[in-house]
């Protein structure tokens, strides 16, 4: 008996043990969620992230240390202020959450690795896009910009697909490797994504009511970026489910809510959400299409 009750004691600390890295995972992720809620309230606006220290938007008073913990300060303060009591927005702890679970998910699917820390920052931008284009119907060019930028540089030590121009290179006797190879698939994902988006926008103008713009800039921005970090495979399939998704869900409410009619859908937001899936689950689904049409 005393040793049956010394395995499960051991068990139980094994256990604890294989989830501790994803008790911390999560940690980290609540606490860079926190930060992410920052940027999406003050970047859209063209104010610093830095300073000044977070304050309530309602009657300014100086948030204090203990009431600016994640999830757990609105929790505890009921959703509202302390001073003003006017309700604090509930996008502040989901962000917070699904922070965590995108760390969660990376340290899963990419153990700790180059890979893990590409997936975060690629997914905390998406995060970020996801809420400004919802609550402003703005994607900022200082995350846009500034993550090209970085998703070009990570290219360089983090492989990205290049398997279409590996193939048109092959046909000529030629072949990329290292990281010229990753090189040319984010640069051409991202003339992909930005060229394609660009393109469906000036048709947008070209042939519908002038005056109504149904793609921004930012959209076009938006997957620039994404081409960058994740090459045109995964590009298409975020395109594909971003437009799929924004479709389905805007006939929806549109059909049931007449106050929808006329609402400008963000949909920066469902291109955001589509990527982060492609990021994770994108290649098994090119994989999966391609069995099942044969081509694999």
């Amino acid at each position: 008996m005393i040793h049956e009750r010394r395995g499960s004691t051991i068990e139980s600390t094994m256990a604890v043990q294989g989830y501790a890295p994803y008790l911390v995972a999560a940690l980290f992720g609540l606490i860079f969620g926190s930060f992410l809620n920052v940027c999406i309230v003050r970047l859209p606006h063209h104010k610093s992230v830095v300073a000044p220290r977070s304050h309530c938007p309602q009657c300014g008073a100086l948030i204090r240390w203990y009431d600016n913990i994640p999830v757990l300060s609105y929790v505890f303060l009921r959703a509202r202020c302390r001073f003003c009591r006017h309700p604090i927005s509930p996008i502040y702890p989901l962000v917070e959450l699904l922070t965590a679970i995108l760390f969660i998910i990376a340290l899963a699917e990419f153990d700790l690795t180059a890979l893990f820390l590409k997936a975060v920052i690629f997914g905390m931008a998406m995060i970020v896009v996801i809420f400004t284009d919802l609550n402003e119907r703005i994607i900022p060019h200082s995350v846009t910009i500034s993550g090209a930028v970085l998703g070009i540089i990570l290219s360089l030590f983090i492989p990205v697909n290049d398997s279409l121009f590996e193939w048109i290179f092959r046909r000529f006797g030629l072949a990329l490797t290292g990281p010229i190879s990753s090189l040319v698939g984010s640069v051409t994902g991202g003339i992909f994504g930005a060229g394609l988006l660009y393109g469906v926008a000036w048709l947008f103008r070209r042939f519908s009511d002038p005056d109504k713009e149904y793609l921004g800039f930012g959209d076009v921005m938006l997957m620039l970026l994404v081409g960058i970090f994740l090459g045109i495979p995964l590009t298409y399939v975020t395109i594909l489910l971003g437009s799929l998704a924004g479709t389905l869900f805007a006939v929806a409410l549109t059909l049931t809510h007449k106050r929808f009619r006329n609402y400008q859908w963000p949909y920066g937001s469902f291109l955001g959400a589509a990527a982060i899936y492609a990021c994770f689950g994108g290649q098994g689904l090119i994989f999966a299409y391609l069995h099942w049409s044969g081509l694999a």
